[in-house]
C-alpha cells in the first residue's frame, strides 16, 4: 500500500488563467499576469513563419543583442531558428512585463540576457539576467530586491514563458494522438487501481497527464533526465489544480518534493495541453 496522499493547502483558483490564457496563432504576443504572482508571455511561432527574411532580421535586431543575433544566425534549420527566436522573445517580453508590474522598472528586451544552467542534472534550465549597464539585475537583485525566475516551453505554433519570484515549471504540448507505448503509460488505471483514482484524475486526458509530469520535472530543472514515472499524479481538481507526489527516484534529488507544498494548474487550451507548477 502506497504512502498516504497529503491534501494540498486550501488555495484560491488561479486568477486569470482559466479565463485569460489564449493561444491564438494570429496574435504575435500575448501577456497576462496571474496569482502567484506569475507573468505569462506567449509568442506565436505560426506568425513568425509568415515573416520574410527582412522582417525577421529587423525583429531580431530590435530585441536581440549582438551575441544572441549571432547565435540565431548560426542555427541552420529554419524550424529550430524560429523556435529559438520565439522562446527568446517570450522570455524577454515576460521578464520586462513582470518587472514593470511588480518592481515599477522599465526594461528593454535587448537588455534581458537569456542563458541556461551549464552542467549537472539541471543543465539547460533557462535563467535570465540584465546587462550590467541596464540597472539592477533580474537574477537575485532585481529592482526592489526581488528575483525573476523563468520557465519555458514550446510546441508547434507557440512558445510559452512564465516568470515568477521563485522557480517555475511549464509545459505546453499540442494535444494529438500519442504513440501507443506512451499512451499506455499515461492511460488511466484499470480495475481496482482505477477505482482508487480520484474522479478528477480519471477525467484527465493522457496528453494532459504528460504535461503535468513534465511541468513538475521542469520546475526542478531536471526535464526528462528523471523518469516521468517518478511523478505520480493523484488528483485533478475542478479549478485546474493537480495534485502529485514524488516517487523514490525523484525524492532522492528533492527530499522536500512533496506535491502538497506546490501550486499548480493544468488545462486544455485552444487545442493544446498546458501545465504549470510553482511555489
Amino acid at each position: 500500500m502506497g504512502p498516504a496522499v497529503t491534501a494540498p493547502p486550501a488555495r484560491a483558483a488561479v486568477a486569470g488563467l482559466d479565463e485569460g490564457l489564449v493561444l491564438d496563432p494570429a496574435r504575435p504576443l500575448y501577456v497576462c499576469h496571474v496569482r502567484g504572482p506569475l507573468t505569462l508571455a506567449v509568442v506565436s511561432i505560426a506568425r513568425l513563419r509568415t515573416l520574410g527574411e527582412a522582417a525577421r532580421t529587423a525583429l531580431e535586431s530590435r530585441h536581440l543583442d549582438a551575441s544572441e543575433a549571432a547565435r540565431a544566425a548560426g542555427l541552420a534549420l529554419p524550424k529550430r531558428r524560429l523556435e529559438w527566436l520565439a522562446g527568446r522573445l517570450a522570455l524577454k517580453h515576460g521578464v520586462c512585463a513582470y518587472r514593470a508590474r511588480h518592481f515599477g522598472a522599465r526594461t528593454r528586451t535587448r537588455d534581458v540576457r537569456v542563458g541556461a544552467v551549464a552542467e549537472g542534472l539541471r543543465a539547460g534550465r533557462p535563467r535570465v539576467e540584465l546587462r550590467s549597464d541596464a540597472g539592477p539585475s533580474a537574477e537575485g537583485g532585481a529592482h526592489g530586491g526581488g528575483t525573476v525566475e523563468v520557465g519555458l516551453s514550446h510546441s508547434v505554433d507557440f512558445a510559452l514563458a512564465v516568470c515568477g519570484p521563485r522557480a517555475v515549471g511549464v509545459d505546453v504540448e499540442l494535444t494529438r494522438r500519442m504513440p501507443p507505448t506512451l499512451a499506455e503509460l499515461l492511460a488511466p488505471a484499470s480495475g481496482a487501481a482505477r477505482d482508487a483514482e480520484s474522479p478528477g484524475l480519471r477525467a484527465m486526458p493522457p496528453a494532459l497527464r504528460w504535461t503535468c509530469k513534465e511541468a513538475v520535472l521542469k520546475h526542478f530543472g531536471f526535464g526528462l533526465r528523471v523518469d516521468p514515472r517518478e511523478v505520480e499524479l493523484t488528483d485533478w481538481r475542478a479549478d485546474g489544480r493537480f495534485v502529485w507526489r514524488a516517487g523514490p527516484g525523484l525524492g532522492r534529488h528533492v527530499p522536500r518534493g512533496d506535491g502538497a507544498r506546490f501550486d499548480s494548474w493544468a488545462r486544455e487550451v485552444d487545442g493544446y495541453s498546458v501545465a504549470l507548477v510553482w511555489r
